[in-house]
């Protein structure tokens, strides 16, 4: 159960760039909970995939000399959805379909990908942390940083171009 968890549902295992793929695998999972239980709903999930990832890690982690192995991706599908939140929150206010907006989409998961990878900041600092904490940690930070882009990309969008 905790490697089904952790690497959420195998997508870890994909190569190359697994952390990309659990990326995108948090995509249509995204839209699905936000379809059935619409944005907070999403923020609910981001808590929970939070608490599991930390101890789903923790235990396939221990004993290991690697505390982040690249198969663990539950931390970048709780980063992605962080990041998906403006869109999903814009989507509920305006009473489209997520799908709509669909330029946040994509805004989220590049600016998610950009601060997962580089780690800057608190983002690297929370990387070093080690353990469960800092798996989850830093990209929980990586997914803020990506929402606060997507609201300041669709703010710019909206006042520029509409």
């Amino acid at each position: 159960m905790t490697h089904l968890i952790a690497t959420f549902f195998y997508a870890g295992h994909l190569r190359p760039a697994p952390g990309t793929w659990g990326s995108l695998a948090a995509l249509p999972t995204a839209w699905i909970i936000y379809t059935i239980v619409g944005p907070w709903g999403l923020v609910l999930a981001c808590i929970i995939a939070y608490g599991l990832g930390v101890w789903a890690t923790g235990v396939e982690t221990r004993g290991k000399d690697n505390h982040d192995p690249s198969e663990i991706v539950i931390d970048e599908v709780v980063g992605q959805w962080i990041a998906l939140l403006p869109v999903a929150f814009g989507a509920w206010a305006r009473g489209v379909e997520m799908t709509a907006l669909w330029p946040g989409w994509i805004a989220a998961f590049v600016l998610f990908r950009l601060f997962d990878i580089t780690k800057c900041g608190p983002i690297g600092w929370a990387d070093r942390l080690h353990g469960p904490t800092g798996v989850m940690l830093d990209d929980v930070i990586a997914g803020i940083f990506a929402a606060i882009g997507v609201a300041a990309l669709a703010a710019l969008f909206h006042l520029v171009l509409l």
